[in-house]
């Protein structure tokens, strides 16, 4: 089985590590390479991983738009986030995934069930980019009463509120003033900016956090961030951004052999991947 990974940069990814595990686990033989590329090569490095008949390959930053014009279709999810991350040989047709944001919610409703008990709760997305995407179209899939949008620039806060769908989830659109002012209202926070990847900053002031909160951040370098730590004083609960790494490789996997994985035995060797790389 050939796998791997199309983006830039990709050097320092665990991507290799997480999928090697995944297929001890299941006992198949199989190889996980990166391929890093530049823009000017991205397509002809497409071609040639068909001619390498690949079962499927990752996909990620700069490419997971641009390499939609390049695959015979989407599933159903892929095609309303507009974006993907798992590429998908199916008979000869490669077939685009996203398994971002149902990664991202698998992970955190195994961590905190209770956010999925009524339809009542309030979820505060911070930052619009692509990162976002995927997660934001999850969670409003989900019924939470509402799923706002904290960015910079209004403009990108909006375009991301179009993915919303849903006939039951509210989205409103807050610069980062008005979301800080309203923080104890939320009862999930999701921190989906670079904003904390190996440097002691946070994207918002969390003066108004309230106790028993539910604070995500999806950076995973360092595994705790100083958003994450300051939220832990206040008496917050933490969901570090490994997880969803783990999870999302989980589904990409599932997608490439039809077989169930586990991502709890990797969990501690996982962390130590990550303080290794630090």
């Amino acid at each position: 089985m050939k796998l791997g990974l199309v983006g830039n940069p990709i050097k320092h990814s665990l991507s290799p590590w997480i999928h090697k595990q995944f297929l001890q686990q299941v006992k198949q033989q199989g190889d996980y390479h990166l391929f890093e590329t530049e823009e000017n090569q991205f397509i002809a490095t497409v071609a040639q991983l068909k001619q390498k008949k690949l079962t499927g390959f990752n996909i990620t930053v700069p490419f997971k738009q641009k390499i939609i014009a390049h695959l015979d279709g989407l599933d159903a999810n892929a095609e309303q986030i507009g974006a993907v991350n798992t590429v998908v040989n199916e008979n000869g047709r490669w077939i685009g995934y996203n398994t971002d944001g149902l990664g991202y919610l698998e992970a955190l409703m195994d961590a905190y069930s209770f956010l999925f008990s009524d339809n009542q709760k309030r979820v505060l997305v911070i930052g619009a980019g692509g990162a976002a995407r995927g997660i934001f179209y999850t969670l409003c899939q989900h019924k939470f009463q509402t799923v706002d949008i904290a960015n910079r620039t209004m403009n990108k806060a909006m375009e991301l509120k179009l993915l919303n769908k849903s006939k039951v989830t509210k989205t409103t659109c807050l610069s980062f003033e008005e979301a800080e002012k309203q923080l104890g209202q939320y009862d999930l926070i999701v921190q989906t900016t670079s904003v904390g990847m190996n440097e002691d900053k946070k994207v918002l002031a969390l003066d108004q956090l309230t106790k028993d909160t539910v604070v995500s951040d999806i950076v995973y370098q360092p595994l705790i961030t100083t958003f994450l730590a300051e939220a832990q004083k206040r008496g917050a609960y933490i969901h570090q951004g490994h997880m969803m790494l783990l999870y999302q490789a989980k589904l990409a996997f599932q997608n490439w052999t039809n077989r169930e994985v586990n991502v709890s035995p990797l969990l501690e060797d996982f962390e130590q991947q990550i303080k290794k790389d630090g």
